[in-house]
Formats: structure tokens, sequence, C-alpha cells
């Protein structure tokens, strides 16, 4: 099997959708030697900032000299970026090979009359195999959807992360917060510590389960905390106390105000892990978090028009884009180029990053699930909107319409920004 056999294996699975439970996975991972046993984790959920808070965690392990595996979802361009071991992702002809090995057990499975497993199932068997024979010694592990019932939730971690909670997947998780909550709680284990930033309604969900299973549970704002001090070449300084410690100072190397909180609890669990792993000392975590790359997430390009790609796809991310957008350039309109999906709240994603003095275009994802742009552009109050289906042209377009001196900034989904940055580093439309 080459890369692109395994491509198309994996868009083979994709007809049995999202299945969430573990009993496949359980299964397959049995065939396989249970490689997930083979090496220690740190397990994140949340509804966002869990991508951006591994790959911190991920960087400070690695700077801390651990051989550290990361699996994260959904990619940006190609599938090899979900599996990377100190900071380097799978080659394609390895990533290939692995899911070449993963369909010989999923075919096993099969003749013992079990259940198709699902694309995501098959990848993170994979990851964890892979993670297994690459002899990592920690695997920072993004949880794909709720946690509860999510494919990765057959680990026992070191410690457990959950970021946040907010209103996203309503179809599976449930219709509120605290709903959601229980699926993000899910990753809790018996005596794990547990680290978080959520608040209110979903905080009181996770306390009970984190009493419930005997867990430790830190607290952003109570037992540890940030703020923001600086920002300056495309980097800001931060303060991170860990309670009752004087606050420490960072360079982080991911802009915004949102950043802060995920990077506090990147260290705060990183402070956990280094109770028993001797090797994580303060000098890796300052190190850790200046070194991060996390693409996608208010990622600048500065050319004319500056332009910034955000993977923000639900109200809590636009709000918080918003804010970014707000506090960076206060004095200027946004020229946006948007992508939504249509099983997202389109309505409360345009309410809360769309101001009646911003110009947008609107383009279609590269998703079988992209909302209608037409539909999309109807919802939207604004000094000018535009359609368009191809994502580059909509890019072309929104630069024109910015000029040399404006702002362009690309959100909505996933699926869309992963091609808008594609094109900006493929063809760069004078950005650097």
């Amino acid at each position: 099997m080459n890369y692109e056999e395994a491509l198309t294996y994996l868009a083979a699975l994709n007809k049995f959708g999202i299945q969430l439970g573990l009993t496949r996975i359980r299964i397959l991972l049995e065939l396989m030697g249970n490689p997930q046993q083979r090496f220690k984790t740190v397990h994140v959920t949340g509804t966002n900032g869990k991508g951006s808070t591994a790959a911190m965690l991920a960087s400070i392990l690695k700077v801390s000299g651990i051989r550290t595996g990361l699996y994260t979802s959904p990619h940006l361009t190609s599938y090899t970026e979900r599996f990377t071991i100190n900071g380097l992702e799978i080659t394609k002809s390895d990533f290939a090979a692995v899911i070449e090995i993963t369909r010989h057990f999923v075919a096993k499975m099969l003749a013992e009359g079990n259940e198709q497993p699902t694309e995501f199932e098959v990848l993170t068997a994979a990851a964890f195999y892979w993670f297994a024979e690459s002899e990592v010694e920690y695997a920072v592990i993004e949880v794909g959807l709720g946690g509860l019932l999510d494919s990765t939730n057959v680990i026992v971690p070191e410690v457990a992360v959950v970021t946040n909670v907010a209103l996203d997947h309503t179809n599976r998780c449930g219709q509120s917060v605290a709903e959601i909550a229980v699926h993000k709680a899910g990753i809790i284990k018996p005596g794990v510590p547990v680290v978080t930033a959520a608040d209110g309604d979903a905080l009181r969900v996770i306390a009970a389960t984190a009493r419930s299973e005997s867990a430790e549970l830190l607290i952003f704002g109570k037992d540890f905390g940030g703020k923001a001090v600086a920002n300056h070449d495309l980097v800001q300084e931060v303060e991170i106390e860990i309670k009752p410690r004087i606050a420490s100072q960072y360079t982080l190397s991911l802009l915004g105000i949102h950043q802060v909180k995920n990077a506090a609890v990147a260290v705060m669990a990183a402070e956990v892990l280094a109770r028993d792993e001797k090797r994580i000392k303060q000098g890796a975590i300052a190190r850790g978090l200046a070194a991060v790359v996390w693409p996608g997430r208010l990622e600048f390009f500065n050319g004319q028009p500056v332009c910034i790609v955000d993977g923000a796809h639900n109200p809590a991310g636009a709000i918080t884009l918003r804010k970014n957008l707000d506090s960076l350039f206060p004095d200027k309109s946004i020229t946006f180029l948007l992508g939504i999906l249509s099983d997202k709240d389109v309505e409360g994603i345009l309410q809360a990053l769309i101001r009646p003095c911003d110009k947008v275009v609107v383009a279609a994802p590269l998703s079988e699930r992209a909302a209608d742009p037409e539909t999309v552009a109807g919802k939207i109050t604004a000094a000018a909107v535009e359609t368009t289906i191809a994502i580059e042209q909509g890019l072309e377009r929104a630069a024109a319409i910015a000029g040399p001196d404006g702002v362009v900034c690309a959100a909505g989904s996933l699926y869309l920004i992963g091609n808008v940055r594609q094109v900006l580093l493929c063809r760069h439309f004078g950005y650097n």
C-alpha cells in the first residue's frame, strides 16, 4: 500500500460515518497487542483550545529530552499532520505502512464477526501502533469528539486535561453545556489528576466526576492562573502562576488572548507530570512554550494586506477570534473569507464574528458537509457580501477588497483554512 492507496482505503471508511463507542476500538487494539499500553500518555479534551494546549505540552516534553508523540485531528492539508514524533510528521511511506498493518488487523476483526471500525478508529489504532513501534516515551493524545465515547478514551493517562466546555457537536454530545461536559469529563480516570479551565455548569460536572473518581482537580483561577503581559514580534509575553508559588514570565510563540489560558493549562499539566518525571524542569517549560508551533490558529501571513488564518468553527471560537481582531486592529474593519460547515451553528458564528463595517467573501470549505455559500451570505449583515465556490478565488477577491493596507481573516472551518494556508504557502500572494 502506498500513500494514495492508504487515503483511498480511509476514504472508503467514511461511509460508516461517526459512530461513538469503545467496543470496536478495544477489539482492534486487543488484536494489535494493545500498543497504547506501551507508552505514557496525556489526554486532552475541550471545546476549543485542545489542539493548541496539546501542542504546547508536546513541545514541553520534547524540549525536556523526552521522546514524544502527538496525535491530533483533524488535519489542515495532509493526514501525516495527525501523527508526529518530536515535532516531525510521519512520512507518507510510514503512514501508508502503518495503515496497511492496521488494515490487516481490521480484516482479522471482521473475519471474527465484529463490526467494521470507523475511519477515526483505524487512525487512532494506527497512531498508537506507530508510537509504540517508534518507542515514544510519552504521547499527547487529543480527543476527536467529546471524550466519554471517543476512540481515544481507551488510555489511562498520567494527567487528563479539559480546556473548556461550550456548545458544539450538540447533535452528539448534548443540547446544554452541562450535558456536553459529561462527555468531556468522560476522560477522567480513577486517581488520575485533572487540569481544567472550565467554569460554571461545566466545572460543576467536571468537579463531580473528579470526586467520584478520587481524582485531584486543578482549576484555572483557583489553583493556577495566567495573564498577558505584552505582545511583540509575533510572540507574546505571559505570566503564569502555579499557586502558591510566585508567578513566572514566559515567551509564548502563539498569539491571542485565548492562548494565555491554554498556556496556563499546559504549564499546570506539565507541573503535574514533573512530580514523577524529573526531566521536566522550569527551563524546559519556558523553552517549550517559546518553541511551540500550531498552524492555523491566529496565524499571521505578513504582506499587503496582512492575512490571518484561524480555525474558529463554533460560536465560542468566533467570539475569541473577534476579541483578538479587535485588540490587534482596533481602528480597522476586517475583510473575511468565510467557509462554514452546514452542521455548525452558522448564525451563532456570524453573530459573534461579523461587524456591520466588515466585508465578507463566502466560499465553500472542502468538505461534503460544507454550507452553501449563498445560504451563508444571506444570513450576513455587513458592508459588503460576496460569494464564490473556489477558495483560491475567494482569497484573491478578499485581498483585493481589503487593499494593501487592510486585513484579511480566513475563518469558519478547518477545512477552509487548511486550503487557504496551502495557497498562501505555495503561491504566497505577496505574503511571507
